[in-house]
């Protein structure tokens, strides 16, 4: 694995450590209000120590595997699939179940390089998953593009519409890819820059305007560990051998 893994780690780390510094769950991890502060600090602090695990070589297979389980277990069928049962005619819940989704699909795609296992199974798993959240993504933009077009910088030529329409697409294209595996590289290569720009050019000025709202760094957060995954699935899909998924920790 190239950088991507790097920066999939940061993201995990960033929302943990805003869950921390506002007390709170993350906002894509929705919890009864009954729950008590400190089970919220102690998920976070749990995502911390997880996030660090990847970061170092030694133990990459274990914090991935540690947050693959969370994602996976907890937030997507736990918390988000209580949502599920009530908010089913609502679009926003897909995406929310698929922006955690992607990030468990990262953390198998890591655990997967990084185990020393014949992970070719796990790893087209994680590749298929995320394909299907880019599809989400896509489908998002359009279904709120009410919400999506102002977030695009009016600066930006030639209108906040035309790159809230062109992003939708991109993030279908990218997903048809994967899935089909025609171009999949270069369409993850390509989501992972799109992603990084959100960063830039949506997240940051958004921070910079207002960093007192947990909603503002979790987004940035998720952000930035979806644009790891990303990074991360496009590395993956340069494996041209079983034999290979092996030393991509070396």
């Amino acid at each position: 694995m190239t950088f991507g893994w790097r920066v999939y780690g940061l993201g995990v780390m960033m929302l943990g450590l805003a869950c921390l510094a506002f007390g709170d769950f993350d906002p894509g991890q929705p919890v009864s209000k009954n729950f008590p502060a400190r089970t919220a600090l102690a998920f976070g602090a749990f995502m911390v120590v997880a996030a660090a695990a990847v970061e170092w070589r030694r133990t990459t297979a274990f914090g991935a595997a540690a947050l693959t389980a969370y994602y996976t277990l907890f937030v997507v069928i736990v918390m988000n699939g209580r949502l599920l049962l009530t908010h089913y005619a609502e679009f926003v819940t897909y995406e929310n179940i698929a922006m955690q989704l992607a990030v468990a699909a990262g953390g198998l795609i890591i655990y997967a390089g990084a185990a020393r296992i014949d992970a070719v199974r796990l790893t087209r798993l994680g590749q298929l998953t995320f394909g299907v959240c880019a599809l989400i993504f896509g489908a998002a933009h359009f279904v709120y593009m009410n919400l999506t077009a102002p977030l695009v910088p009016k600066w930006l030529p030639p209108t906040q519409l035309f790159w809230g329409y062109a992003t939708g697409v991109g993030f279908l294209a990218a997903g048809v890819a994967i899935l089909t595996g025609v171009k999949a590289r270069l369409a993850a290569i390509l989501m992972t820059v799109m992603l990084a720009s959100f960063a830039l050019l949506v997240h940051a000025p958004i921070l910079l305007a207002n960093h007192s709202t947990h909603w503002n760094w979790s987004e940035s957060a998720v952000n930035l560990a979806v644009t790891g995954a990303a990074w991360v699935v496009a590395d993956s899909l340069n494996i041209r051998h079983p034999a290979n998924a092996r030393h991509l920790s070396r």
